[in-house]
């Protein structure tokens, strides 16, 4: 795959606002915004944001069991009640052209997390799905990495 352009070259400020906005979003747990972020890309089809949250996930000590089984989480015991509504919200918010973020998403997710964390969650949602376009639409090529992470 070859990139078409780089964001960060073309557009400097710009960019430079937009990564301000999405890494200054906290008061979550790490655990938790790492499996969003990787859901969404995940829907995205944003490599990308795959290999660097996949890798960041592994740092910050998620299990790899998680990760692997994270497409199918529903089907899986391995995730807790708040992050299922996270993943269900993160779910209804990036699909939200066919989803039209429903009244049970939305109830789930304000049963495991107060209004603040529920709007910190719906702009880390907004944010993760910024950079799937922006890395699928410029076809930003992750670093490859063939080394085990520690």
């Amino acid at each position: 795959m070859k990139a078409r352009l780089n964001a960060f070259t073309a557009a400097p400020t710009l960019m430079k606002q937009w990564l301000d906005f999405s890494t200054g979003i906290e008061g979550l747990e790490s655990s938790l915004m790492e499996l969003v972020e990787m859901r969404a890309s995940q829907i995205n089809g944003c490599a990308y944001c795959l290999h660097m949250h996949a890798l960041s996930a592994r740092k910050h000590g998620e299990n790899e069991q998680r990760l692997y089984l994270l497409d199918a989480w529903r089907e899986s015991p391995l995730y807790s009640e708040r992050e299922r509504a996270a993943l269900e919200w993160t779910e209804a918010l990036t699909l939200v052209a066919a989803t039209r973020a429903p009244d049970a998403a939305y109830e789930i997710a304000r049963a495991e997390f107060s209004e603040e964390e529920l709007v910190k969650l719906t702009m880390l949602i907004v944010a993760i799905n910024g950079w799937n376009r922006i890395n699928v639409g410029f076809k930003t090529v992750h670093s490859v990495h063939t080394k085990a992470v520690a």
